[in-house]
């Protein structure tokens, strides 16, 4: 768990170089969030692609505060004590949307076990202040696994966003290590309900290399989320945020990065983004 003792540090290949970015729009992009109060799971989360995603004028918004309930070995959010909702957060939210002059939008959270129905509701009233504020505007959410609810799944299918993503992140064996407190097969029960419940939204997950995985282990993860209706994929590098977190096992070199866009694609995924700088919300709108 976090704390533990320290892991190594593999040297980083020439190969996993992040564009450092600046400029008006970066810095446009940072003064309208800024203004707002809004939280980005890019900085939150330590994203490597920050600075060329706030100068392209885009960003994941990360609602329900900036403390998590659950301690993710790979992810660099914090825990910590949580607060209640904030009710005006989706006006300022949408609101910096619309300055943005973004088209597409990803809104994701930190997992709030404490909430009774996970922070679902939250969800749902900002996609709905987004189309209040933001004309033709295209919502994906990037949700939590909500405990298992059904009933706080069909509260965000309910209000009908483009996208449902939610995360596997690692391969089954590895959940008990890297995801302690979620379960393998509750996030793919999560991706079949959001298809079964309404069969016009698009659901998409992602995965993360270098754990120590297997290529079989990989296959099969990738052969699990087609079975529960998957059918958008991203595929990244794992980079450690600290030495706290889980330590990487294995730089991807770019080709296999690459062959496993193939291979994707020919399981039936109709969209795949495989690189190692990939993440879920990487040039989303795209």
């Amino acid at each position: 768990m976090l704390g533990e003792k320290p892991g190594r540090l593999l040297p980083k290949p020439r190969w996993l170089k992040c564009k450092i970015c600046d400029g008006v729009i970066y810095r446009r992009v940072r003064d309208i969030l800024d203004s707002g109060g809004v939280r980005t799971v890019c900085w939150e989360s330590c994203c490597p692609n920050t600075g060329e995603c706030f100068s392209r004028g885009t960003a994941a918004v990360l609602i329900l505060g900036s403390r998590c309930t659950r301690s993710c070995r790979f992810c660099g959010i914090g825990g910590g004590p949580t607060e209640p909702p904030d009710p005006d957060e989706p006006a300022r939210v949408a609101e910096a949307v619309r300055q943005l002059g973004l088209r597409y939008v990803v809104i994701t959270s930190v997992t709030r076990d404490d909430l009774p129905d996970g922070g679902a509701e939250q969800f749902a009233v900002t996609v709905k202040e987004l189309r209040a504020r933001v004309k033709d505007i295209r919502v994906e959410v990037l949700i939590p696994d909500f405990a298992g609810s059904e009933k706080a799944l069909r509260t965000v299918v309910s209000v009908r966003p483009d996208v449902i993503a939610h995360n596997l992140d690692t391969v089954q064996r590895l959940f008990p290590r890297i995801r302690p407190e979620a379960d393998y097969g509750r996030s793919l029960a999560l991706l079949a309900s959001a298809r079964t419940l309404d069969p016009g939204i698009l659901t998409k997950s992602g995965l993360m290399l270098g754990m120590g995985e297997s290529p079989a282990e990989v296959e099969e993860a990738l052969r699990d989320l087609i079975s529960a209706g998957c059918r958008v994929v991203t595929i990244g590098q794992y980079i450690a945020p600290s030495r706290g977190h889980a330590p990487v096992e294995r730089f991807v070199p770019p080709d296999e990065f690459t062959a496993w866009r193939e291979t994707a694609l020919e399981m039936g995924f109709t969209t795949v983004s495989s690189g190692p700088l990939v993440r879920s919300s990487y040039r989303a709108g795209e």
